[in-house]
């Protein structure tokens, strides 16, 4: 039989369903995928249902019903005054992981090189080989996940095509500072590429921190693409409503790809975003204060237990460093003792990498309600005691 295609063949299962499966298998405490445990506003969720009842229920446009599109060019302008013309600068898509392929499928030719920080969210890399793009990786390094401005200038190329920014990033909690974005859009703009920005935690920023989008940089609102998620925003993770940001050049060949992967996205789950998307400031603030103290809880009680907890300026997610704790093995090793042992189900970091990953970190989801953080450090407590010796 001829070979299947390679990116794709025997792939192993991403780090997330096999962790999410041991918890089940273990009946632990899921503190590994990256999804919150209640539903997020009644007012959205309502919305959706009565326009499903009302219908049309039909194909709606390829791009995205008028009034989302909408919604999305007035948020731009609202958070970060951008100037964005709805009509052909936005495009719905079904998440913003197939937003992430459109755009990669779209913009690259075999060859081309697109510029990937570690530690990264594993789907980056087998949409960008499957794409023809040759990976070319830099790092940020725990505890204070700073670029490295020197190593980030010596990856770029004649060859460069793209660049890969998350921000805020996930797995790290990283907001890239201002020095950084400036320097990211200073090499964008020398070496003549693209910023692919995959900003779905753009509303979960701490500490009064602001975001702002690499497109909002000099140069940068023509070369940037900004894709975000209501999922995240809304903390509706299994509607799969993600939206595209671009210039007419970059979304045409980038909404051609779309019409040939999903072509459209449920009627009634975008004029349920459309209507979220225009809530006022205080959904906003409150949704980041909210995941500000939920950051806080759990960080105050793994710090207590023993755990390194790095630095966590936004997203869902909180980074521990465990060698203070002394246990043997790795985090993958550390991590499936965890959810067997211990009945709590972390993520390994260095699934985030491409290779030569460190093997002393592991991540904890704390989008969950108070009471499960709370049953979650308490069983982690109890393990670690009996563990450490």
């Amino acid at each position: 039989m001829k070979p299947t295609n390679p990116v794709f063949t025997g792939l192993a299962t991403t780090v997330f369903e096999t962790m999410s499966r041991m918890a089940i298998a273990a009946d632990a405490i899921n503190l590994g995928q990256g999804f919150p445990d209640v539903d997020g506003p009644e007012d959205v969720r309502r919305a959706a249902a009565d326009a499903l009842m009302a219908g049309p229920n039909q194909y709606p446009p390829m791009l995205g019903l008028p009034d989302l599109r909408r919604a999305v060019a007035e948020h731009e302008k609202r958070f970060y005054d951008l100037d964005i013309d709805w009509t052909s600068e936005v495009m719905v898509t079904s998440g913003a992981t197939e937003a992430l392929a459109d755009t990669l499928m779209a913009l690259l030719e075999p060859g081309d090189e697109v510029i990937l920080i570690e530690p990264l969210y594993d789907c980056y890399l087998p949409l960008v080989k499957r794409a023809g793009g040759i990976p070319v990786r830099v790092r940020v390094t725990p505890p204070d996940w700073r670029l490295d401005i020197p190593v980030f200038r010596a990856a770029f190329t004649e060859n460069t095509k793209a660049v890969l920014l998350n921000n805020p990033m996930n797995p790290a909690g990283k907001v890239f500072s201002d020095e950084e974005l400036c320097e990211i859009a200073a090499m964008c703009r020398e070496y003549d590429v693209f910023a692919i920005c995959d900003e779905v935690y753009e509303h979960l920023l701490f500490d009064g921190r602001r975001h702002r989008p690499l497109m909002s940089y000099p140069g940068m609102r023509d070369r940037s693409v900004k894709i975000g998620s209501a999922g995240k925003t809304f903390s509706l993770t299994g509607w799969k409503v993600g939206y595209i940001t671009a210039s007419p050049k970059l979304l045409d060949p980038i909404a051609k790809a779309h019409q040939f992967v999903t072509f459209t996205t449920p009627p009634n789950l975008q004029k349920a975003v459309a209507y979220g998307l225009g809530k006022e400031d205080g959904y906003f603030t409150g949704l980041a204060a909210e995941m500000q103290d939920k950051r806080d809880r759990i960080v105050k009680g793994l710090k207590e237990i023993g755990f390194g907890v790095l630095p966590c300026e936004g997203t869902y997610f909180a980074t521990c460093d465990i060698t203070p704790l002394k246990l043997s093995g790795g985090d993958v090793e550390v991590c499936k003792r965890m959810v067997e042992e211990g009945g709590v189900a972390a993520v390994p970091v260095s699934a985030f990498y491409i290779a030569d990953a460190p093997a002393d970190f592991i991540r904890f989801c704390f989008c969950k309600r108070d009471e499960v953080i709370d049953a979650a450090l308490e069983r982690l407590s109890e393990w670690v005691g009996k563990t450490v010796v």
